[in-house]
């Protein structure tokens, strides 16, 4: 019997629950027709990561007849304990919907049609070829996801820029957390948090920033409630615009106005600064301050960038910057109480409690995302409370491999593997050694970004594009411009997904994937963590992993020799081991292959078999050298020193008015996972949740004279999007506010939203925008 197998019984004895794929059983048959199947040996039982979010929950995955036929929380992970959302007990039936994609397709006479592998593959690289001879190397690209594995994001980036000598790579993540990454990089030169989960079992407060944490990270929330039902004084706080169920579990929660986040931040820094609070050893020691450029516009279509001017600065000048932040200024902007302001302040700024700060897409979406990134980091520096147990500004992510993939493998434009950049000569020349390539092929620039790329695609510049497992044509804002650009133009679409979605509805190639344990592969979660699985079953059909079809389209393009493995196993262990060499001696070593396979992941940087919990701390981060308590030793240019910015509140770039007179808030629900492109083929959760709804406070329903259940239009300068109205459900937001969740394709809320984003990190605002709704 498997260890793996062995453990699995031990906690299915102890009551952890199940998900079988047959039967409408109740949870009681459910379980004893586990215990049946695990006595009998007829199903085996090995370890995953959860494909959903960025938490990184272990899974036993159960396989029966050549089909995943059950799963359950892994007992012995450490992320979530045996514990799973309802998203993750459902991973079965999102591998068979009956609607999934198995054979290639070609788009002929206007119709997708059945075609060889071999045949849509030629067509690719045929295509990709003509438009590189004709138009240059940045005609071309490849945008792909969070939901990549390691091994397919690097095979893309080795790929593209290392192969056809494009750096037109990027992901979606560049739409959920970029702004994490900008903001890590300008506060202490490296990306990711410092702390991990840990961190949840020492805090004393949790503060919720724009991030509704019950719905978005349910296991990990529970890890918090499970925390404060153990200790008295723990306390949360949610700092929201809409009251939710995080807002349920708070002892406070600041309802404020959209944007208004970037003066809160200042305030609580001038609070803890005029009443003593600041830990002036830490900052002394381990601190610089620093401005720049505040006029750096939008990121808007018509906008012609900014240019940097970043300064020096020293603490009076700081403490000058805040004195207008007033606890009475912020509540105006805010619409925050001042003493809530006061309170919230007062526990940041209290030596005997930890703090935790947490956020995800709220903060990151938004037009001035590294700032508020940055004015958080800000409030830990002042204080001393970060890189230590229970004390941590911790950024999640919404995807499997946000971080692993995207930040870490680097499959943004202006990214290399293991925190190297594009711009660097030396950082080039390492990436160009490691591929066997000529010095000089890596171009030294950045070409386009996300919505670049996609404004290029819908302007005629981008002439052929690969988008692999994720759905832009429900995703992109202000989707309208860009779905009609793409109609007019006709650029040449590859789609590598799953399940029939709008995105390959405008394809030319549709190509079928492999997916999670169908192939093998390692994701990396929001605590560094690295995961491995082994692969359990086949896909259907003609199913292929994303990084064997890059490497198929490699060699017929004259790149073969990027990739000298045979198989696909090969392919999955070579890729990581070749990738690994990036992250070696830079403060982001991961773990070996079979350091992965034999443990529940390792969090980097992993040295001599050891992990790290707490980065940048002396006794806990193998690269801080002993003696200096503390080091930021990204920052090697500012002597080891983290930045406090100087960073003022601004208005965003469209606000209510008498004609739109609603702020815009689009986001999540517990039930479904981004676009739905999945979850809503599993009947459950499709029953639970089975469209998009607007949420509304019901005295601006009142006043509009509808209530809950009425058809309602939401209109925008933009585009317009029909709902159903949901009064007092769930949530209940600010008054002038509506909110709308993007999973579901028929009712595309990306028609209304703005094509706005952060000038740093070029991550688009789809927390505020200003809207009307109109009865039906």
């Amino acid at each position: 019997m498997s260890t793996d197998r062995r453990d699995f019984m031990k906690a299915l004895a102890a009551g952890w629950a199940t998900t079988l794929v047959s039967g409408t059983a109740t949870a009681g048959d459910r379980q004893k027709d586990q215990a049946e199947w695990l006595e009998s040996g007829s199903i085996n039982w090995a370890k995953a990561p959860c494909r959903f979010c960025g938490t990184g929950c272990g899974v036993m995955v159960g396989v029966k007849d050549g089909k995943v036929a059950a799963v359950a929380g892994d007992p012995q992970n450490p992320v979530n304990q045996g514990k799973l959302c309802a998203k993750g007990y459902h991973l079965p039936f999102v591998l068979y919907g009956k609607d999934r994609l198995t054979v290639p397709q070609i788009r002929r006479n206007g119709k997708l049609e059945g075609a060889s592998w071999a045949e849509a593959l030629d067509l690719i690289a045929s295509k990709f070829k003509s438009s590189l001879d004709e138009f240059g190397a940045d005609s071309v690209a490849i945008y792909g996801s969070g939901q990549w594995t390691i091994q397919d994001g690097y095979a893309a980036n080795k790929f593209m820029k290392g192969g056809l000598g494009t750096n037109n790579v990027e992901a979606n993540a560049r739409l959920c957390m970029a702004s994490a990454v900008v903001g890590f990089l300008k506060s202490f030169g490296k990306d990711e948090p410092m702390g991990c989960y840990d961190d949840f079992e020492e805090g004393d407060v949790f503060v919720f920033w724009g991030n509704n944490m019950s719905e978005n990270h349910p296991v990990l929330f529970s890890r918090i409630t499970a925390r404060k039902d153990s200790a008295s004084w723990v306390r949360l706080v949610d700092i929201t615009t809409r009251k939710t169920r995080t807002s349920e579990e708070s002892d406070l929660v600041l309802m404020m106005n959209p944007q208004s986040d970037l003066a809160l931040a200042n305030g609580i820094c001038r609070e803890i600064i005029r009443n003593g609070w600041v830990n002036e050893d830490f900052v002394k020691k381990h601190c610089l301050f620093r401005q720049d450029n505040e006029d750096i516009g939008y990121g808007m279509r018509e906008d012609i960038g900014y240019t940097p001017a970043e300064e020096m600065i020293d603490f009076d000048a700081y403490r000058a910057f805040l004195e207008p932040y007033t606890l009475e200024y912020v509540e105006k902007i805010s619409g925050v109480p001042a003493s809530q302001v006061k309170q919230l302040a007062a526990w940041y700024g209290d030596r005997s409690k930890k703090v935790v700060s947490l956020w995800c897409m709220g903060m990151n979406q938004h037009t001035r995302g590294t700032w508020i990134n940055n004015l958080v980091y800000n409030i830990h520096l002042l204080t001393g409370k970060i890189s230590e147990p229970g004390n941590s500004p911790f950024s999640l992510t919404g995807q499997p491999s946000a971080c692993g993939t995207v930040r870490e493998v680097g499959t943004l434009t202006h990214a290399l593997p293991g925190g190297r950049v594009v711009m660097n000569p030396e950082h080039r020349a390492f990436a160009e050694k490691i591929w066997n390539v000529p010095s000089g092929t890596i171009k030294d620039k950045p070409s386009n970004h996300t919505m670049s790329m996609f404004r290029k695609l819908a302007n005629g510049q981008l002439k052929a594009m690969w988008i692999q497992v994720t759905n832009p044509m429900v995703t992109i804002p202000d989707l309208n411009h860009f779905m009609n650009g793409i109609k007019e133009h006709k650029p040449f679409i590859v789609v590598s997904d799953v399940y029939p979605t709008p995105t390959t509805a405008i394809a030319d190639v549709v190509l079928p994937s492999a997916m999670w344990v169908e192939r093998e592969g390692c994701f990396g979660n929001s605590e560094r963590r690295t995961q491995h699985w082994v692969k359990m079953v086949d896909a259907p059909g003609e199913g292929k992993p994303d990084s064997w079809q890059i490497i198929e389209v490699a060699k017929r393009m004259g790149c073969g020799n990027l990739f000298p493995w045979d198989d696909e196993s090969a392919q999955a262990q070579g890729l990581y081991e070749e990738y690994r060499e990036f992250t070696l001696n830079v403060g982001k070593d991961v773990a070996t292959w079979d350091e992965l396979k034999r443990t529940r992941g390792m969090r980097w940087p992993v040295v001599d078999g050891k992990e790290t919990r707490w980065r940048y701390r002396e006794g806990s981060d193998p690269y801080v050298k002993k003696g200096t308590g503390f080091s930021f030793y990204g920052n090697k240019k500012f002597e080891d020193r983290a930045i406090i910015w100087k960073r003022p509140y601004v208005d965003p770039p469209e606000m209510p008015d008498k004609d739109y007179p609603l702020w815009l808030t689009t986001g999540r629900v517990l039930e479904h996972w981004h676009t739905g492109s999945m979850t809503r083929r599993v009947r459950a959760l499709h029953q639970a949740v089975p469209e998009a709804f607007v949420e509304m406070h019901p005295e601006d329903a009142r006043e509009l004279g509808v209530s809950d259940g009425s058809i309602v239009k939401v209109v925008s300068r933009r585009g317009e999007c029909l709902l159903k109205l949901a009064i007092n459900r769930r949530s209940v937001p600010k008054r002038g506010n509506v909110f709308v969740p993007f999973f579901d394709e028929a009712k595309l809320i990306n028609m209304v939203t703005l094509d706005a984003h952060c000038p740093l990190s070029k991550q688009p605002d789809y927390k505020k925008c200003a809207v009307r709704v109109e009865p039906v």
